[in-house]
């Protein structure tokens, strides 16, 4: 690693955050602030995808189970090279924007699963990691890993609080997942206070109960001790906790470690001194450096070996099983991994029955109101409606 090009990768993904968090505002930068290093270094030295084909089979899943932080994901999908145009971001929380306030799948190449409840993402994950290793048991064979992905996890404390994600996490440990890597983002602070109000257990002592192999980093920004952690939780049999000690709100003079970095902008007076703290230009906002760009765009030839490497080892498997067991549709592995099937996309539907004339639209022009606000209007709308 170059403590600088780290350091300068860093807080591109911080104030990429911070500058789409601030002209929507709405939004939480206190994530990404604080949660930035371990991101960087998951994504830019073990997540095997290719941005240039988001339904690779056989890539590694990404989970933003703390969906409130989703402009780091947005930074990261950007950055790295996925359909997401700096303007989407620069349109954070607006109407039409494919960078909604919490992420969306089928709205956002590179999201692969909607989250926002705490504690969803992180059971869908478990889900993902149970269908990779069924599909791995069931279809792999001596000489052919067709099927060997990891699925990680950025969760926060909200997530280890809520009941859905215990549930899971106890399953998952059951099941031996250990190719499901959670990283914790462990920044003490909740929405309105801090932790030692509400969640004072010993989260890494639950999850060891459960079965799972856990780790602390005590300082989220020491890039080598993150890396260390990862390397040994893919090496472990288990699924993995990584609580990484990490500041809400990192940087910012006023309001680091603080629930006001939580849901709401820093204000523009406290952007200007948290870019001034981290040595960071106060202008242009959305700043990227074409030294940072290059190292996050490596994706795109890495991605590109990844996958192409992976289909001569489907092809070679197509030549020696050409057909699988009955209970796959069709019979073929082209057809039971959905090669070549378009990327899920929904369509939204409103039912005949409800008047949709007068469902709240957005104005022409554009108002500067966000996209939490309009669905605030369209539930109240909805509500009118129902018994």
């Amino acid at each position: 690693m170059n403590p600088n090009q780290d350091l300068l990768c860093i807080n591109t993904i911080r104030f990429l955050a911070v500058d789409a968090v601030q002209k929507a505002n709405s939004g939480h930068p206190g994530l990404p602030l604080g949660a930035a290093p371990m991101a960087y270094v998951l994504w830019t030295h073990f997540l095997k995808h290719n941005p240039l084909d988001p339904a690779w089979p056989d890539r590694d899943r990404f989970v933003l189970s703390a969906g409130h932080g989703s402009m780091l994901l947005y930074a990261l999908l950007h950055l790295t090279g996925y359909d997401l145009p700096l303007d989407e971001i620069q349109r954070f929380r607006r109407w039409g924007s494919r960078a909604p306030g919490h992420p969306e799948r089928g709205v956002t190449a590179g999201v692969e699963v909607t989250t926002g409840p705490l504690g969803q993402g992180f059971a869908n994950a478990v889900g993902m990691a149970m269908a990779e290793a069924h599909l791995a048991a069931r279809y792999n064979r001596p000489g052919h890993e067709l099927i060997d992905h990891c699925t990680y996890v950025l969760a926060s404390d909200g997530d280890l609080m809520e009941g859905v994600a215990s549930e899971a996490a106890s399953l998952a440990g059951h099941l031996h997942l250990g190719k499901l890597i959670v990283l914790y983002d462990d920044n003490l602070v909740s929405l309105s206070a801090t932790t030692n109000v509400t969640f004072t257990e010993d989260r890494l002592k639950r999850f060891a109960a459960y079965g799972w192999q856990t780790r602390a980093v005590p300082d989220g920004n020491d890039l080598d001790a993150v890396r260390r952690a990862l390397t040994a939780a893919r090496r472990d049999s288990r699924p993995s906790l990584i609580a990484m000690r990490t500041h809400l709100g990192y940087g910012s003079p006023n309001k680091q470690d603080t629930f006001e970095a939580h849901g709401s902008p820093l204000g523009e007076e406290e952007v200007k001194l948290t870019k001034q703290n981290l040595g960071w230009p106060l202008d242009p906002p959305f700043l990227i450096p074409a030294e940072a760009l290059k190292v996050f765009r490596r994706a795109l030839g890495q991605g590109q070996r990844a996958q192409a490497k992976w289909k001569k080892q489907f092809e070679s498997y197509e030549k020696d099983f050409p057909i699988w067991p009955p209970n796959c549709a069709n019979g073929s592995p082209k057809s039971c991994l959905q090669i070549g099937t378009p990327a899920f996309r929904p369509s939204p539907r409103t039912p005949r029955a409800w008047p949709r004339a007068s469902l709240p639209e957005k104005p022409s022009p554009p108002s500067r109101r966000n996209c939490r606000q309009w669905s605030g209007d369209r539930r109240i709308w909805t509500h009118r409606l129902l018994p």
